[in-house]
């Protein structure tokens, strides 16, 4: 029968479903996570009677015909990148981008990889770096005798020096933008890498046409919603139990036919 099946594509499919509500419930106060979601595809269906196909020798064509579908596969798990909501902290290195963008930063193997994740800190010679000791690209340098450091909405680090009156210019931080952010590749640790669905890495200041500014002393939080996210995970169960009930029927309906003499 088919429909056991059927029942059994429409299980993996829901036990997917509910992996990733779990993941992005997991995530919620992960610093600037992005949700995920499903998308399903119907999968090839079966021709009893094509349509289209002709019913006599005069001609006349099948208007509907019989077509007998096989159930349901994963397509796609995308992103979601929505803005979330900026939280302050008051730390002097927290950064958040307000609008498109991302952070780069560079890998121990010399690749570049993209966050948006900008809980920033100090290494042992003054670098500005991710709490995995990953540096910021391009390279900003903290004096060690600096007493004070801002980050603009521009993406400049202005420090000022004991003795000076000036603020003193010590670096540009610049984002990038991609033409398909959910064509990023997820490497864990709050990184992305640059994939040919994404398209190439466009690197500019921010603020400027198409990039969004700094805020430093705020983090962007996770834009998880609990609640909906609560929904779905019912709407999947429930999906679950009725695809396990198909399974049940169509084993009823075998035992009644293995049973008859």
């Amino acid at each position: 029968m088919r429909s056991l099946d059927i029942g059994s594509t429409g299980m993996i499919a829901q036990q997917r479903n509910v992996e990733v509500i779990s993941n992005n419930l997991a995530n919620m106060n992960t610093t600037a996570y992005k949700r995920r979601r499903t998308e399903f595809q119907d999968l090839i269906y079966q021709d009893l009677r094509r349509v289209g196909s002709t019913s006599s020798d005069n001609g006349d064509v099948v208007p509907t015909g019989v077509q007998l579908g096989l159930g349901v596969k994963l397509a796609a798990v995308y992103r979601i990148h929505e803005q979330g909501n900026l939280s302050a902290t008051d730390n002097t290195f927290d950064m958040a981008i307000q609008g498109k963008g991302f952070f780069q930063v560079t890998l121990p193997t010399g690749e570049t990889a993209y966050t948006r994740d900008g809980t920033f800190q100090l290494n042992e010679n003054g670098q500005v770096v991710t709490h995995d000791g990953y540096l910021l690209d391009p390279a900003i340098t903290v004096p060690e005798d600096a007493i004070d450091v801002t980050v603009n909405a521009s993406g400049e680090v202005l420090v000022k020096i004991e003795g000076q009156v000036e603020f003193s210019n010590v670096g540009q931080i610049q984002t990038v933008n991609f033409q398909n952010e959910p064509g990023l590749e997820s490497i864990g640790n709050n990184l992305y890498k640059e994939t040919p669905a994404s398209g190439n890495a466009t690197a500019g200041n921010p603020g400027t046409e198409g990039f969004g500014t700094i805020l430093q002393g705020f983090l962007e939080t996770s834009n998880v919603n609990a609640v909906e996210e609560i929904s779905n995970l019912i709407s999947a169960q429930r999906a679950y139990e009725m695809n396990s009930k198909v399974i049940q029927t169509s084993d009823e309906m075998l035992g009644t036919l293995t049973s008859l003499r």
